[in-house]
């Protein structure tokens, strides 16, 4: 017996895609078969599961279930919650390995797994390696057993532990995703007030999508710290392990704003750290993080990539533009929302107590959404390896970290392929609308020498 994938869900970091189009329950146990044979031939056996609240969720990691039981492996069940949570037991755990059942900041119908092996991101030529397993029907056999394990209480001591808090007037919004029971429980041991939107897990998403990178999803909570005359609030994505942040102005605090406040402090016990962002993260963070002291590493977009290249460095902490944020300071490396919304807080207290007054004080630059543009699949890295061969040519001063990013004397751009879309992404930043317009006009010059226009783009 063998299965073949549909190879739109294979992607770089996990594997995703639209229930009952491109991935299903035959999928999800293929998935197991295959996962589980791979672990047991890197000498593991014992795999914790977790899944969001998605409502095709519960189904998919059933099936999961019984193809890696199938193989000899034996589950040990976490239950519901968010990534992190799984991320957690597979860290703590005596177990080789972890997967969890989300679509993440998807819409409802998707869903997906994002997989850990041996206390490493399993992504790349792991995904690739696992759909030429299930290809080939390379399976192995065997009669694994089934264990519930109740982590939630563990998971909420380890993310209060070694912090303190001061007291303060503060909302969260978990959108109906995996984080609300989590939220709910921290709001009733946390000192302050705390006002809670959203946190009925209800795999619909009934009022708003769990997407805290898009501004319009944040509207819900920017209200009611006004309307409540509140300190802040922190947003979270469908599974968790992604943060939005706004402050008592409502403006948002972006992922790599965030980051440059969550840096201080950790950079008073590590001095001199390597601190990591993305390629689409403000020149302003990587200024402030050398004025700091730290070595500043930009690097490439996704959190696995990210994960990987903090343990080749040591990296304390690294961060994404979308609000993934990644601790290795006082954690596991790994991307948790709502420990960073934590060390949110008692980096603000340490710096003044203030999140308004740190975000007011933070360098005034005007920059694009993330802009996406269709593009064929066969011509996606080839406009990128147009792009930059023309840049080259004309001399720009250019970083090939991942794509295209271009520094000019009044601010950047950036142009790459994403890795989980058939989009190319772009960025823009300056100081002034005039030359972010400027640096739209490069941008959109180079999208037309390769044949790409601008007017699709879908913010």
């Amino acid at each position: 017996m063998t299965h073949n994938f549909n190879l739109s869900a294979l992607r770089e970091y996990d594997i995703r895609g639209i229930v009952g189009q491109t991935i299903d329950e035959t999928d999800a146990w293929a998935i197991g078969r295959s996962f589980g044979s791979i672990l047991r031939r890197r000498g593991g056996t014992r795999v914790a599961l977790g899944y969001d609240g998605r409502l095709t969720s519960p189904l998919l990691a059933a099936a999961l279930t019984r193809g890696l039981t199938q193989t000899g492996c034996s589950v040990i069940e976490v239950g519901l919650g968010p990534t992190p949570m799984l991320y957690y037991a597979e860290a703590e755990l005596p177990v080789d390995a972890g997967i969890q059942v989300t679509g993440s900041h998807n819409p409802a119908e998707y869903n997906g797994f994002k997989m850990v092996m041996n206390h490493a991101s399993f992504f790349g030529e792991d995904i690739q390696l696992l759909g030429r397993v299930a290809a080939a029907g390379d399976w192995e056999s065997g009669e694994g057993e089934i264990i519930s394990h109740d982590i939630e209480d563990a998971y909420l001591d380890r993310l209060l532990q070694g912090l303190s808090f001061k007291p303060h007037r503060m909302a969260w919004d978990a959108g109906n995703g995996a984080a609300g029971r989590i939220i709910e429980r921290l709001a009733e041991v946390l000192p302050g007030e705390h006002h809670l939107l959203y946190t009925e897990i209800d795999g619909r998403f009934p009022n708003h999508h769990p997407d805290p990178t898009e501004e319009h999803n944040l509207a819900d909570l920017q209200k009611l710290v006004a309307g409540k005359e509140l300190e802040f609030g922190f947003a979270f994505d469908g599974d968790g392990d992604r943060i939005g942040a706004v402050d008592s102005l409502g403006r948002v605090v972006w992922g790599d704003q965030l980051l440059s406040i969550l840096a201080e402090p950790v950079l008073q016990r590590h001095p001199g750290a390597t601190i990591i962002g993305d390629v689409k993260a403000s020149q302003a963070l990587y200024d402030r993080l050398a004025e700091l002291g730290a070595q500043p590493l930009m690097w490439k977009t996704g959190h696995s990539l990210i994960k990987t290249k903090m343990k080749e460095t040591g990296s304390p902490l690294a961060g994404e533009m979308s609000g993934h944020i990644f601790f290795g300071d006082r954690w596991y490396g790994f991307d948790d929302a709502i420990y960073a919304a934590l060390r949110s807080i008692e980096a603000i207290d340490m710096l003044g107590g203030s999140l308004t007054a740190l975000k007011s004080a933070m360098p005034s630059m005007v920059n694009t959404p993330e802009m996406r543009f269709d593009v064929d699949a066969d011509r996606k890295f080839a406009v990128i390896d147009e792009v930059l061969q023309r840049l080259e040519e004309s001399g720009a001063d250019v970083d090939r970290t991942d794509g295209a990013r271009v520094s000019t004397r009044n601010g950047w751009w950036l142009l790459r392929a994403s890795n989980t879309q058939e989009v190319l992404v772009a960025r823009a930043e300056a100081p002034d609308q005039e030359t972010l317009k400027l640096l739209l006009k490069d941008i959109d010059e180079q999208l037309e020498a390769s044949g790409v226009k601008r007017a699709e783009a879908v913010h």
